[in-house]
């Protein structure tokens, strides 16, 4: 099925004419380089190497390092434009975008050596080096503290054993930010940061993890035997790894939250226009009162959830977005994509084949609710600070 185009969505403030350039530049990229061929890539159960060297080719590759260090040089929002577009146009097969531009290379950009960031964000910016975030595992999932991987210093560096589960990228990465215990004994204080070669001898990648969404996005286990890290591969401070994660769980829940709240309005766009042109008993679904009034319903919180969004979007640019107006916006953006089980509800059998965009939406859409933290953490945060 060819998918409707969302109608505009509103002018946003924030925005100005270059960041509307890049997102059409973004937005052209994906309906030339990814959409067409997404379907095939959900069958391979991953997207080729090479659109990684030509997404970086293209700009969608750090956008909001500095040019120093071969990113984009842009502002928070041209890294929003990214998030926004791949989630409009449902291409879950490249959120590992996301992950490599706005969770791993900012660790390197603010925590790392100038040699570091000199020799590998270039590189990162380019495509040539994918990276992935090792934290979570089998036994550890929002509590980083209980990770079990262990970092022993030994002659010249570190070697460390583990494993990891759920890794995105974890199939294409070339290096790896490997989260582990240097002290055990110290719980949280004894984390630190460990800027893994994948080519390393004792590290291996378990299989491509069958999961039932997102089936172009390669995520991975990961095994560490006694994989050697030099010492100048320490990412920060020895021990200081669990404040370096809550540092970026501000940005990252943010950034979840713009994607759902873009996947409700599209989802609710290719829903409008579904229903208005399928008949049932001589008249158009539209014209059933109660598929009407469920459409303005979810139209209304669609509309809550951008302004909500947009306005904690502002706040970050300010510097003042709390870790508890994260976790709000994030609650709030994933458990609105709730209402997608409505939407596909009114597509009737044709909303379950996956040939209609909205039953991939239904399944690609559902992690954000656990990812950066789940539901049931983000309301332990907001909790936090009654």
């Amino acid at each position: 099925m060819t998918t409707t185009t969302p109608s505009p969505a509103p002018a946003r403030p924030l925005f100005d004419a270059d960041h509307e350039l890049y997102r059409s530049s973004v937005a052209r990229f994906i309906a030339e380089r990814i959409t067409p061929f997404h379907a095939e890539w959900e069958r391979e159960g991953q997207v080729p190497r090479q659109l990684w060297r030509d997404a970086g080719s293209a700009g969608l590759l750090l956008p909001g390092i500095s040019d120093d260090y071969g990113g984009g040089g842009g502002d928070f929002l041209f890294s929003a434009i990214v998030v926004e577009e791949i989630a409009r146009a449902l291409a879950t097969g490249v959120t590992g975008f996301t992950t490599h531009s706005e969770n791993v290379a900012p660790y390197l950009a603010e925590f790392g050596t100038e040699a570091q960031k000199r020799e590998f964000l270039p590189l990162m910016a380019s495509g040539e080096v994918v990276g992935s975030l090792g934290m979570t595992e089998p036994g550890a999932g929002s509590d980083l503290k209980a990770i079990r991987t262990s970092a022993k210093a030994v002659d010249g560096g570190f070697e460390l054993s583990g494993q990891k589960t759920f890794i995105t990228n974890g199939h294409h990465a070339d290096r790896v930010i490997v989260f582990a215990k240097t002290r055990p004994e110290a719980g949280a204080r004894g984390i630190s940061l460990f800027w893994v070669d994948t080519r390393s001898p004792g590290f291996s990648r378990g299989r491509v993890l069958d999961k039932i969404g997102q089936l172009a996005q390669d995520t991975a286990e990961l095994f560490l035997d006694r994989v050697f890290v030099p010492a100048d591969m320490v990412i920060g401070e020895l021990d200081a790894g669990f404040g370096y994660a809550m540092s970026g769980l501000i940005r990252e829940r943010l950034l979840i939250a713009l994607r759902c709240a873009v996947a409700l309005e599209t989802a609710l766009q290719w829903t409008v226009d579904y229903v208005k042109q399928r008949q049932a008993f001589g008249k158009a679904l539209i014209d059933n009162q109660f598929i009407r009034f469920r459409l303005a319903d979810i139209k209304t919180q669609a509309c809550a959830t951008r302004a909500f969004v947009d306005a904690c979007l502002a706040q970050y640019l300010q510097g003042t977005l709390t870790a508890d107006g994260a976790a709000m916006a994030k609650l709030w953006a994933s458990e609105a994509t709730r209402a997608i089980d409505d939407l596909m509800q009114f597509f009737g059998g044709y909303g379950y084949m996956r040939e209609y965009p909205i039953a991939r939406a239904y399944a690609d859409v559902r992690p954000n609710r656990i990812y950066g933290g789940s539901s049931e953490i983000m309301r332990e945060v907001i909790a936090r600070g009654l």
